[in-house]
């Protein structure tokens, strides 16, 4: 009888085992397989800890004054799911395509060129406004050597104008202006100079004309050597001068709330610069580790909502330059307001 029992009691506690250990192992399974972060980028899960899993964007870590850079600083990331992942510095021609391919995620840079990535198959999209061009906020300023070489559009012809990139505002919209000034396009050289290094450029001579975008400008205008000519406000009374914030279609597609995320905060970092455009300038010259009274002022569209008229400019102007053909991008095709809380109405993604 105290075989039977012990072997009884030895089964009993065999049964117990394996059960317990079923239920361990399926335990470790639905811990394993919960607190993932939604594979749609809806509202950010809780992880095994507890804790929130962040979604990270890679974006360029550029000089100049940008959204991202202030919102980061002024914590409008902070309480979202959301964060900016820097990659280190690059060149200003190399964003759109970068944010085409997916090597960053999102990018501000010009509406042509993003029109230009769209008309050439890019999966990319305009997702917020960004400046506004003002009298007293212009986008870029034209500069010369204070020596009388250049007063006028038409002196421009035989000589040399710096600007930061092809295919952006710089070249489009001077060369839509030039023309109606009389100027034969064709006698100006055009040569690729990084804002930061126009100013100097042009004082040497290996330029005759510097167009400087902001804050750069503003440092350039305190050189008595050279002269203010014009800003891009009084060649198109800023209808060409909105930067705005692009992304990547596939990480939109996978990380929505993301780019919610990402829109709102730049959104109320813009409103909040221009609420605060000295805070916002002591900010940036910080950064840049520029004299404050040397950064030019930024303003920004109002919540950021994108609209239609300076997305058409550019698709006009790239039409009649011939560098895409008429019809194949539309204004809807190039920008969203979905993304963006402060709109009433969003454009089709």
């Amino acid at each position: 009888m105290n075989r039977e029992k012990r072997g009884n009691d030895r089964s009993v506690r065999r049964r117990t085992a394996a059960i317990a250990s079923s239920l361990l192992a399926m335990a470790v399974l639905l811990s394993a397989c919960g607190g993932q972060a939604s594979p749609s980028g809806g509202k950010p899960e809780e992880g095994g800890d507890g804790k929130e899993e962040i979604v990270e964007f890679k974006y360029p870590d550029n000089p100049g004054f940008d959204l991202v850079y202030l919102a980061d600083e002024l914590g409008y990331f902070e309480g979202t799911g959301t964060r900016p992942k820097y990659v280190g510095k690059i060149a200003a021609p190399q964003i759109i395509p970068l944010v085409g391919t997916g090597d960053i995620d999102f990018g501000s840079r010009m509406v042509p060129l993003v029109i230009s990535a769209i008309a050439s198959g890019a999966d990319i999209k305009v997702v917020s406004a960004g400046g506004k061009t003002l009298e007293d906020a212009p986008h870029m300023k034209y500069f010369a050597r204070n020596d009388g070489s250049v007063k006028t559009a038409k002196d421009l012809e035989g000589k040399t104008i710096g600007f930061n990139s092809f295919g952006a505002c710089a070249e489009f919209v001077s060369k839509k202006w030039f023309r109606e000034q009389g100027v034969d396009v064709s006698k100006i050289k055009f040569l690729v100079v990084p804002d930061d290094k126009q100013e100097q450029t042009l004082e040497q001579g290996g330029i005759d004309l510097a167009i400087i975008h902001a804050p750069y400008s503003g440092k350039a205008e305190h050189n008595d050597k050279l002269v203010k000519l014009w800003s891009d406000y009084d060649l198109d009374g800023g209808l060409g001068g909105m930067a705005p914030y692009s992304v990547n279609g596939k990480f939109a597609r996978e990380h929505p709330q993301a780019v919610k995320d990402f829109v709102s905060a730049i959104a109320k970092t813009a409103n909040w610069v221009n609420a605060n455009p000295e805070e916002a300038r002591e900010i940036i010259a910080k950064r840049l580790g520029m004299d404050v009274k040397y950064v030019d002022r930024f303003a920004y569209v109002d919540n950021l909502v994108v609209t239609e008229p300076p997305i058409q400019y550019y698709i006009d102007i790239l039409e009649n330059e011939g560098k895409i053909e008429k019809g194949q991008v539309t204004v809807d095709q190039v920008y969203t307001n979905e993304y963006n809380e402060f709109a009433s109405g969003g454009s089709g993604a």
